[in-house]
């Protein structure tokens, strides 16, 4: 190695231990201003139980304000948030542990949007596993990913080893929103497979995390003919590749045995050796929930159904289809794999 690469891997070293030391000190910053938060709205709240009225917190707000003027987050307004934080999750045992895990902007967001305390969990694990920005997680509330991951319709949990199932249950929704696309009513598959492409980076981001994207139309070759599979992404956790096909009707059951197919051809002739096999994604206009069940309960390729819209309206009949809470619990505890957040 000479000189000018040894200097260069030198400095780059020292870079990544800055970056290091700022994001700890970030951390530990956080944590601080979190256990602030949480001690100040615990105080409040025991005082409103004490009968003592509202009119304290602007006196606070006010005395706060003037004996600290360079720290801010101090406004009644907050002092209220952090008493509403306080009151609302600590009597709940899952997630007390979770407060100190994410920024108080991104806790507030979640506060506000989500009121079912399991939904708050999932989003709270989600930013937190997932790096989601603000603008990110606001993102994923209005589109309604919780409900969209928890009833996936997928044949994993047969046709995935251990070590991948769960983490690709959170690589596939029951619904994708796609309010970017600006099509018609009526459209074309090549027109939909088009928009997508033209909107590739808010296409990534609704499919969700780790998707990067290697073709459209893209060819692949069984006995001198050749086929074309309308996306084929890459997941990079789960490493595979994923295969997507467009429907702009409803479900046929026809479409399993056509995505199995690609698959088989993309595990014997795409697939480098470290990768896993395949996965298929079939996104239609609509489906039979039933008839998505039985079609795939015979396949023993991993496979999930999707429908897509091009508005953020959830389906009135999706609130009826959620699981139990207990089933809840179990699906985000294998989702997440809550002993890494210990």
């Amino acid at each position: 190695m000479n000189i000018e690469t040894s200097q260069h891997h030198f400095i780059a070293d020292i870079k990544h231990k800055v970056r290091q030391a700022q994001y700890e000190a970030l951390k530990v910053v956080n944590t601080q201003l979190i256990n602030l938060y949480w001690e100040i709205g615990k105080s409040i709240a025991e005082k409103q139980s004490e009968n003592w009225g509202k009119a304290i917190v602007p006196t606070l707000s006010n005395e706060l304000q003037n004996e600290f003027p360079g720290i801010g987050g101090f406004s009644v307004g907050n002092l209220w948030l952090m008493a509403q934080f306080y009151s609302e999750y600590q009597a709940v045992e899952f997630l007390v542990p979770l407060v100190r895990e994410i920024s108080w902007s991104k806790h507030i967001t979640i506060l506000k949007k989500c009121k079912d305390n399991q939904e708050r969990q999932f989003y709270i694990l989600s930013t937190k596993k997932f790096g989601w920005t603000k603008n990110v997680l606001i993102n994923q509330i209005e589109n309604k990913t919780f409900e969209k991951y928890l009833l996936n319709q997928t044949n994993f949990d047969n046709t995935l080893p251990e070590t991948i199932k769960n983490q690709a249950h959170l690589a596939v929704k029951d619904e994708y929103t796609f309010d970017f696309l600006n099509l018609a009513d009526e459209h074309s598959e090549s027109e939909l497979e088009q928009a997508l492409i033209q909107n590739i980076r808010a296409f990534l981001l609704e499919l969700g995390h780790n998707y990067t994207f290697v073709g459209n139309q893209y060819k692949v070759t069984l006995s001198d003919k050749e086929y074309f599979i309308d996306l084929l992404l890459y997941h990079r956790q789960l490493q595979c590749l994923i295969a997507i096909e467009l429907k702009i009707g409803e479900f046929l059951p026809e479409y399993k045995g056509k995505m199995e197919f690609y698959l088989s051809i993309l595990n014997d002739t795409i697939k480098l050796p470290h990768e896993n096999e395949a996965i298929g994604i079939i996104i239609c206009k609509s489906k039979d929930r039933t008839i998505v069940e039985y079609s795939l309960k015979s396949s023993n390729m991993p496979i999930g159904v999707a429908t897509y819209q091009t508005s953020t309206l959830l389906p009135k009949e999706y609130q009826n289809l959620l699981p139990s809470s207990t089933e809840i619990s179990n699906k985000i505890n294998q989702y997440f794999d809550l002993k890494s957040f210990e």
